[in-house]
């Protein structure tokens, strides 16, 4: 009897340990604050996958930069530093204008615009990540854009010189568009940005305004309201392949979820950030006529050079968009 018991424990044992080496995780780095809506729906999928593989999976999500900053984020992922991460597309343009194309300003200004947009660049989208060795796994996308000012704005004139934060190649083009002076700063760098001079302007969201508390720099948003950009999480296709077919289906599940979680929360926070800026202090309003006409006129200009520069596969993107 006692042989038998101890054979049982054995293979309890040998299961349990059997079991835990089965289980994997991965880290995922993300770029904005654990308090920020997207880090917190990365956690949100996360304890999904967690529950949908009764922990064969867990992932570990480090926020704000704290594992790898954003630039880095997706070279960590494609060369298996990270086995999964998020990354601000947009901030990619200069590897491939595809990525660009949904901070083309003034293409699509609202949530319904940008859900359609986007519909037509998906496809486009996972092919190209999937070129890099990088599984698509969901995408949600910010609030409008709006124009973060230290002093009142009224034409594009009174911009010039300014010192403006640019995190993509579209941030960049209308600052030097505008005659601003475009500085490259990641969105854990802005607050201290704003604080010691190196920037005077930025144009984001609401969200990014909230998070970064601004209102201790700058006095002034314009709700512009220039584009929608995303966030897309991608895994390293070399560790998603290597997951059985049924965990795959967890994550890419997770995934679907978190995107239209994502949507809803983005949606609902809109338009709470600008009145959390304006109780704050800072002047929250429309752009005057005259500044949302020039700078809309940099959004025609840039659409042009964007199909320039994407191509048969760019220009297939908006006409799909474009279509009634």
């Amino acid at each position: 009897m006692r042989i038998v018991l101890t054979l049982l424990a054995a293979a309890a044992l040998a299961s349990t340990t059997a079991s835990a080496a089965m289980a994997a995780k991965w880290d995922m780095p993300m770029a904005y604050p654990a308090t920020n809506f997207h880090s917190e729906n990365g956690v949100a999928f996360a304890k999904c996958v967690a529950d949908g593989t009764g922990g064969k999976l867990e992932i570990a999500v480090h926020a704000g930069g704290s594992l790898f900053a954003g630039n880095d984020i997706k070279r960590a992922v494609q060369t298996g530093q990270a086995p999964i991460g998020e990354r601000l597309i947009s901030a990619q343009a200069n590897e491939n204008p595809l990525f660009g194309v949904d901070s083309i300003p003034f293409l699509a200004t609202s949530f319904e615009q940008s859900e359609k947009l986007w519909k037509a660049a998906k496809p486009a989208m996972v092919k190209l990540l999937d070129s890099q060795n990088l599984v698509y796994i969901y995408a949600v996308p910010w609030p409008p854009q709006g124009l973060y000012t230290k002093k009142a704005v009224n034409t594009v004139a009174d911009l010039k010189g300014v010192k403006f934060r640019a995190y993509n190649a579209a941030t960049a083009r209308i600052a030097q568009l505008a005659g601003m002076v475009p500085v490259q700063i990641e969105a854990a760098d802005l607050s201290q940005a704003l604080a010691t001079g190196v920037v005077d302007s930025f144009i984001s969201s609401g969200s990014t305004g909230v998070d970064s508390k601004v209102w201790e720099s700058l006095g002034y948003f314009y709700n512009v309201q220039a584009w929608l950009p995303r966030n897309i999480v991608f895994a390293n296709k070399d560790a998603f392949d290597a997951l059985d077919k049924a965990t795959q289906k967890v994550v890419t599940d997770c995934g679907d979820k978190a995107a239209a979680n994502g949507l809803a929360k983005s949606e609902d926070l809109s338009g709470g950030y600008l009145k959390t800026l304006a109780a704050h202090g800072m002047k929250v309003q429309d752009p005057s006529p005259e500044l949302k006409k020039e700078l809309e006129g940099f959004g025609k200009t840039m659409t042009k050079e964007w199909l320039q520069k994407a191509g048969p596969e760019g220009k297939a993107i908006i006409d799909a968009y474009e279509a009634k």
